[in-house]
C-alpha cells in the first residue's frame, strides 16, 4: 500500500481546511467589510497629511496639568522646528511646573538670548527667579517683561508686583498672594504656585 493511503482522514481534513484558509486569505471581498467599517488596520503612513503642532498639544497638557507629557510635546516640536524661542520658552514653562528650576532657569535664558523681545520668556524667567528666591533679578526681569509688553498685561503687571513686595519685604507673604503666572504667545497663562 502506499505511504500516502495510509495517512488517513485526519491529514485529509487538515489538507482541505489548510487549503480553504489560503483560498480565503486571497479573497479580496472578504476583506472589503473590513475596510468599509474602519476595522481594518491602516496600510502605511499619508505623508502629504498635517501633523499635529507639538506646541499646540504641549499647550493644551500643560493647561491639563499634565507637565511631563507637555514637556515630552515640546521636546517633539522642537524636533520637528528647531530650538526656537516658543520651543525653548515652552520647554523651561514645562521644566519649572516640573520643579526643575535650574534646568527651567538655563533654557529660558537661552530663549531670551535667541529673541530678547520675547515677554513670555522674559516672564516665565522672573517666576522661576522668584521661586529660586533671586528676588532682586527677578523684579529687573519682571520689569523688562512688563515694558516690553507696554504695560498691556494684567498677569505680568500683578507678577511684578508681587515680585517688588517680595523685594520690600522677604518675609511678605499675603495668605496664598504668592499666585504668579506664566505666560506663553497668545492669550493663555499658567498659574504658578510660590513657594
Amino acid at each position: 500500500m502506499s505511504r500516502h493511503l495510509t495517512r488517513g482522514p485526519r491529514y485529509t481534513i487538515g489538507a482541505a481546511l489548510f487549503l480553504s484558509l489560503m483560498a480565503a486569505c486571497g479573497s479580496e471581498d472578504m476583506l472589503k467589510p473590513l475596510r468599509d467599517n474602519g476595522d481594518y488596520a491602516p496600510t502605511g503612513v499619508d505623508a502629504h497629511a498635517v501633523s499635529v503642532d507639538g506646541l499646540i498639544v504641549g499647550h493644551r497638557l500643560m493647561a491639563a496639568g499634565e507637565y511631563e507629557l507637555a514637556l515630552k510635546a515640546y521636546y517633539r516640536a522642537a524636533a520637528h522646528q528647531g530650538m526656537t524661542v516658543d520651543t525653548l520658552s515652552a520647554i523651561g514653562s514645562a521644566k519649572l511646573r516640573l520643579g526643575r528650576l535650574g534646568q527651567a532657569e538655563a533654557d529660558l535664558r537661552r530663549a531670551i538670548e535667541l529673541d530678547d523681545a520675547f515677554v513670555p520668556a522674559w516672564n516665565n524667567l522672573g517666576v522661576v527667579l522668584m521661586e529660586r528666591g533671586v528676588y532682586g533679578e527677578a523684579e529687573r526681569v519682571f520689569r523688562t517683561a512688563f515694558a516690553l509688553d507696554s504695560g498691556q498685561s494684567a498677569e505680568i503687571r500683578e507678577n511684578l508686583r508681587l515680585a517688588l513686595a517680595k523685594l520690600e519685604n522677604p518675609t511678605y507673604s499675603e495668605e496664598n498672594e504668592s499666585n504668579f503666572t506664566l505666560v506663553r504667545r497668545g492669550t493663555s497663562e499658567y498659574e504658578i504656585l510660590a513657594r
